[in-house]
């Protein structure tokens, strides 16, 4: 029954992996870049990044409410209407934008009152200043990639994502170093090659939308009639939660974070190892996370009830078996997988052993991903937003305290902790989607 339908969804969701692993890479490049400037520069982008990644996700989830209305409207048949959406969503997205450009001024001028090393908290001010410039263009940007992602246009985005790397890598290499005139600007020139892609992405997506004859029957213009406060609504209804969603789970990765350092660089090295690895099978999960929000979109917009909750599922089905896979890899290279990022035993033993939780918690992973994405689909934000918070803050991050410092078990009990807060989420979001589509009148009241 689902073989068809998990075949689909895996077609859809590999333009979104692709792309997501290209803004990935870009942020590599960034650190491999501003490392050769020296270390000073490479700590203070490793601060400021890690605060600047609070702000961002916040944005991302609030743009993301574009998707599901507009997969929606498309299975409905709707098709001006998904024009609408996407107008809408861009005054929401950049208003939003700027807000949290200023929130990020704000928080860059309290790095000085963490307790960091005093040559590092000018340059990471600086540069997370540039950085919350650069959420403009980015939400330019995601109004675009999300709007046509609920039309299941996704090859433009993708392509334009990798084009971006060539673009930040030439940016990079003209603000960092100093070429073309440009005088060197190290860390801050950082900052200005990501502001350069963004603007680039944001611009090419857009050119590339309002061209296409494919997407002309939407009417992705500019052609404002006027501010539609209740679709503005609706959008707020998707993406506050969906912001919130994402911060909370961000924010408790964090927490175990500043918890490991207690423990000691070793220990800290060790935990950045194991979770920039996790991160990579994690990309591919939210792309299918977000393959399943659009297939459950369009279901809902059909009134299709048995097709919501097969597309549901199969999302869950195919993420499941990836996640497994990786855990799989994880585990029979969890001595050789450390030594790509350090030389030092001690750290690749503890990374090591790190891997073997990691493996264990990639189906927990894979599946509270998923199911937040298809709850999305059917526009169900508030009660999934509640299980977030619980899973990770009031069950997760107490779990990993105890274990770690109250039974002896160090940075295992971290991990541990965070195992067992993927797993209560991911159990509690799948529930949720049963629960939530076992009925017609469900799928009446959300359409």
């Amino acid at each position: 029954m689902y073989k068809n339908d998990i075949k689909q969804t895996l077609l859809l969701s590999l333009p979104i992996v692709v792309g997501q692993l290209g803004q990935m890479l870009m942020s590599v490049v960034d650190t491999i870049m501003v490392g050769k400037v020296g270390v000073q520069p490479l700590a203070a982008a490793s601060l400021a990044s890690a605060l600047f990644l609070l702000v961002m996700v916040v944005g991302f989830g609030l743009s993301v409410a574009v998707t599901p209305l507009t997969a929606i409207a498309f299975g409905a048949g709707k098709d001006k209407e998904c024009g609408i959406i996407l107008r809408q969503g861009i005054i929401v997205n950049l208003f939003f934008g700027l807000l949290l450009c200023g929130v990020t001024f704000i928080l860059s001028e309290c790095i000085q009152f963490l307790n960091q090393p005093k040559e590092i908290v000018g340059p990471a001010s600086l540069y997370m200043k540039v950085l919350g410039v650069s959420l403009l263009p980015m939400m330019l940007f995601q109004s675009y990639r999300q709007f046509a992602e609920g039309l299941s246009y996704l090859k433009p985005a993708m392509i334009i994502t990798l084009l971006a790397n060539i673009v930040n890598i030439l940016a990079n290499w003209t603000f960092i170093y100093g070429h073309l005139g440009v005088p060197p600007l190290g860390l801050t020139g950082a900052g200005m090659a990501t502001i350069s892609s963004r603007t680039f992405m944001a611009i090419a997506l857009m050119v590339v939308i309002r061209r296409s004859p494919q997407m002309r029957r939407f009417d992705p213009t500019l052609n404002y009639q006027k501010i539609d406060f209740p679709m503005i609504r609706r959008l707020l209804a998707i993406g506050i939660p969906a912001g919130c969603q994402y911060f909370f789970e961000v924010s408790a990765f964090a927490a175990s974070s500043i918890m490991i350092g207690w423990m000691g660089t070793v220990a800290l090295a060790a935990h950045q190892i194991a979770l920039n690895l996790a991160s990579i099978s994690f990309m591919v999960a939210m792309g299918i996370a977000s393959a399943g929000t659009i297939r459950v979109s369009n279901a809902v917009g059909k009134k299709d009830l048995p097709g919501t909750r097969i597309a549901g599922f199969s999302a869950a089905i195919l993420c499941a078996g990836f996640m497994a896979a990786a855990g799989v890899v994880f585990i029979l290279f969890r001595f050789f997988l450390p030594t790509l990022y350090i030389a030092e035993q001690a750290v690749i033993d503890i990374s090591a052993s790190l891997l073997v939780i990691v493996a264990f918690f990639q189906i927990s992973d894979g599946t509270q991903t998923v199911g937040l994405g298809i709850l999305r689909g059917i526009t169900d934000m508030k009660i999934p937003t509640l299980i977030t918070l619980v899973a990770y803050w009031l069950i997760g991050l107490p779990s990993g305290y105890v274990l770690a410092f109250k039974v002896n078990m160090g940075i295992y009990g971290v991990w541990y902790g965070l195992l067992i807060s993927l797993t209560a989420s991911g159990l509690f979001m799948m529930l949720r989607f049963h629960t939530k589509t076992r009925h017609s009148i469900d799928i009446e009241k959300i359409s």
